[in-house]
């Protein structure tokens, strides 16, 4: 059996779409035209040819990510997929294994993917990062419990003319957080700004502060006849909520609450640390569910840290337990960061902090503490060294993937 990894040509994007199509049961498509197909490009792929034919998929999309206030280059890992008849034989494995190199000349130093089965992933060091929190509540349930609703005014502006104000909120609103991505044209176009089939029209909806400046958005649509309810048989779906601050966060939902036809507004990626539940006066009418999110993975361990933000100075010497597949991270790291950036470089030191790279990716994007971490087994350090890592770690917002890639 002859295996050659290489990127796919254009001619068989159409191959790799098909493949996509069948693997994932046409949840995004079927045929040559599946989204696997269609929005990949050949410089993005990787994939498994067995004798010459189209037997394991994998793509790379180039993104930026947010990391506490710097921004990192993100692998976005997906449109992995195998023949049946080609599974169980570590294709995968061996794609990985190349792509992780490739990544690292790219100074993608980190890698994200939506993990189709968690099992797969962890045994290549990524580890759950972010949560999807869902809301399901009824516009009559959306109460403050102090009784303030926000000064915001709201205006709702066409979705075709909205992306340049939608844009400049979120860059400000993702500046200091973790985990977001750089969302560029296309897509703000192709997620968030245009209808989809059976969604109804595309409705954004912005606040305007005192000094009648932008400091918050929703993007969202609206059907009827999508809840059972009497007199409130409508469904406003949230696709994308922004706020620069408290304020303009609940006179969104006070605009949301305006909405006396709609039974249920649902939200399906909030996240972990959004603040309704504080605010709300019965926050269990929410029926928030927590759902799993993206998966993380660091890629080159000395140049993540050094280019990630820190809130404090400080310094760590890490210990990384030997990885075959980023053989390049083992060892020990010396660590000095600071509000102006960091650093990190090889040392002969006794480490601080010892963990295997699934806890660094956990560790590195704020989503669990050292002291977490230590009390699961999947770190060792003293007190000292876990209260020192829990400080230059800790991120100023949860970490958070809303965009799906």
């Amino acid at each position: 059996m002859g295996v050659e990894i290489r990127s796919v040509t254009p001619e068989e994007l159409g191959e790799m779409g098909i493949l996509g199509g069948y693997a994932y049961g046409g949840a995004f498509g079927d045929g040559p035209q599946s989204a696997v197909g269609k929005f990949n490009k050949p410089d993005w792929t990787l994939c498994a040819f067995v004798d010459g034919k189209l037997a394991s998929s994998f793509a790379n999309v180039p993104f930026t990510m947010g990391a506490n206030g710097k921004s990192v280059k993100l692998a976005g890992v997906g449109s992995i997929a195998t023949q049946p008849e080609y599974r169980r034989q570590g294709l995968v494995r061996r794609i990985h294994t190349q792509a992780l190199g490739e990544m690292r000349e790219a100074g993608q130093n980190v890698a994200a993917l939506w993990a189709s089965q968690a099992a797969i992933y962890q045994r290549f060091g990524y580890a759950m990062a972010t949560v999807m929190r869902e809301y399901a509540v009824d516009t009559q349930d959306i109460r403050f419990h102090d009784g303030d609703a926000g000064s915001g005014r709201i205006a709702r502006v066409e979705a075709d003319t909205a992306r340049d104000v939608v844009k400049t909120v979120y860059a400000a609103f993702i500046a200091k957080r973790m985990c977001y991505l750089h969302r560029i044209a296309e897509d703000w176009v192709n997620d968030y700004l245009t209808e989809r089939e059976g969604t109804g029209p595309v409705w954004v909806a912005v606040c305007y502060g005192s000094c009648d400046t932008a400091r918050g958005y929703v993007i969202y649509t609206l059907r009827s006849g999508r809840v059972s309810h009497r007199a409130r048989d409508q469904e406003l779906v949230v696709r994308d909520l922004a706020w620069l601050d408290a304020d303009a966060y609940r006179s969104l939902w006070r605009f949301l609450a305006c909405h006396d036809l709609v039974g249920r507004v649902r939200w399906a990626s909030a996240p972990a640390d959004d603040p309704a539940a504080e605010f709300f006066e019965e926050p269990r009418l929410l029926n928030a569910e927590d759902h799993e999110g993206a998966w993380f993975r660091v890629v080159d361990a000395a140049n993540a840290l050094a280019e990630r933000g820190y809130d404090l100075e400080g310094e760590l010497t890490i210990g990384l337990a030997d990885d075959p597949l980023t053989p390049w991270n083992d060892g020990r790291w010396h660590l000095e960061a600071g509000t102006d950036g960091a650093r990190a470089r090889p040392s002969k030191a006794a480490p601080d902090i010892e963990l295997r790279s699934k806890a660094l990716a956990s560790l590195y994007t704020g989503f669990r503490s050292a002291t977490e971490l230590s009390n699961w087994g999947l770190l060792d350090g003293d007190r000292r060294a876990l209260a020192k890592a829990d400080a230059l770690f800790r991120t100023r917002h949860a970490p958070h993937t809303p965009d799906h890639f």
